[in-house]
């Protein structure tokens, strides 16, 4: 397993604008996240140490990652749980798996991306070392419940069999997009749009789940199902939609946004919430009950008012995912958080 420990407070540039429970073991589509892991800049554009995007954006992909830091706060620090803090370190899980939130910089073994500095920012304003453990989808969950991680900061979205589970801290908006090549023609707002394609999806993850929901739905129309089709790696399954074996990738918006503004052949063609029919939120995940969630959530709340956190966002180009405020979300508070998952300018 890979390790990345990021530089102590101050080492970078200070911006100011701002019990254990049993094992469970659920359904891979309730709990697996939403990418492939294993993605890597330098598999995506060769040894390029920044990519200029067409949306503005300067994507640093080199391993010296210069992050916009927070200073810690002590009355923060002071809420974060005994055992957790003991250490001196924030322990954290990512995938490394999707460009721009988690992935592998240019000397393909360092962990960047949004989710990390995000997690960056928490563990600054919480006093505490951010040690990042590279992981699978299929792993995070297990280990986090064993102790392993202490939180995930990885695209995961907050859904009902999870909040049996885990606590969360909410950070960002969540949406799938739908891309395909730039001379297609495909508008994707539902079910009826996908009829008959070759749409290529993650195997148990939230898209997958959308995906066999709008096939049951144009099944019972009497229309064609999508055929769904799956790869082992995010580099194959570019490959094939841009090769055309596929007419449609769905993946996480901002990596469809990504590739849209650095490649010249692919667009993105639709946007639906994770957590479709309803609405949901990504957040950081935590153990269930163990206190930690709150502690994150306030310092998060902290990073959005002194403005670090939307200087993060803007960094990566995903502004439009910005929530004006951070909400600790249980079990117990599931339902009425779903009422407001709405990201300011971000719903469509």
């Amino acid at each position: 397993m890979a390790f990345f420990t990021a530089r102590k407070p101050g080492a970078g540039r200070v911006r100011s604008l701002a019990a254990l429970p049993a094992v469970v073991l659920l359904g891979t589509v309730a709990l697996s996240a939403c990418s492939d892991p294993g993605a890597s800049a330098s598999g995506a554009s060769g040894e390029a140490q920044t990519t200029a995007a067409r949306n503005g954006v300067v994507y640093n992909t080199s391993p010296d990652q210069q992050r916009i830091r927070a200073e810690k706060d002590d009355a923060l620090a002071a809420k974060v749980p005994e055992l957790i803090g003991k250490d001196g370190k924030l322990t954290i899980a990512t995938t490394a798996g999707s460009i721009p939130l988690t992935f592998h910089a240019t000397d393909d073994k360092t962990p960047i991306g949004v989710e990390l500095d995000i997690a960056q920012l928490v563990a600054d304003k919480l006093g505490l070392e951010l040690d990042v453990q590279v992981t699978s989808w299929e792993n995070w969950p297990l280990k986090t419940q064993s102790g392993d991680f202490e939180a995930v900061f990885s695209n995961v979205g907050v859904n009902k069999d999870r909040v049996k589970l885990f606590d969360f801290a909410s950070y960002r908006a969540a949406y799938m997009g739908f891309e395909a090549k730039k001379s297609a023609s495909y508008d994707i707002k539902g079910a009826d749009d996908i009829s008959g394609l070759k749409v290529s999806v993650g195997s148990g993850t939230n898209q997958e789940k959308i995906l066999l929901a709008w096939n049951k739905e144009l099944e019972g129309k009497g229309k064609a199902p999508a055929v769904l089709q799956y790869y082992s790696s995010d580099a194959d399954t570019i490959l094939a939609l841009s090769s055309g074996r596929t007419d449609l990738n769905i993946a996480p918006y901002p990596s469809t946004v990504y590739r849209e503004n650095t490649r010249d052949d692919l667009k993105v063609v639709g946007k639906v919430n994770a957590g479709w029919p309803s609405e949901t939120l990504v957040a950081a995940t935590t153990l269930r009950g163990n206190g930690l969630a709150p502690a994150i959530t306030d310092a998060l709340n902290s990073a959005i008012k002194d403005g670090s956190y939307g200087e993060v966002l803007e960094r990566w180009g995903l502004s439009e995912e910005a929530l004006p405020e951070s909400k600790t979300i249980t079990e117990e508070s599931f339902a009425a958080a779903q009422g407001g998952a709405t990201a300011t300018g971000a719903a469509k």
